[in-house]
């Protein structure tokens, strides 16, 4: 796998998260958000579809939309 460093959270402590890479190899946009605990958003995101147990959902704050443009290359 190579991973290209797209960028970090400019607001985040020095320990960086959320951050944004793309994969080389195949095109994948790989990321780091922060984990969503909050039974209640949980239980609305599973309204629309199950979570797979293979999967997670992240939140990331919208300043990271950049990060995101550039990897779809917008």
């Amino acid at each position: 796998m190579a991973l290209r460093f797209i960028g970090v959270d400019p607001d985040t402590p020095q320990d960086g998260s959320p951050t944004v890479w793309v994969d080389e190899e195949d095109d994948s946009i790989v990321i780091q958000g922060w984990r969503i605990a909050d039974e209640a958003t949980l239980e609305e995101i599973r309204s629309t579809g199950p979570i797979p147990d293979h999967e997670t959902v992240l939140r990331l704050p919208r300043r990271m939309v950049p990060f995101l443009r550039e990897v779809c290359g917008d």
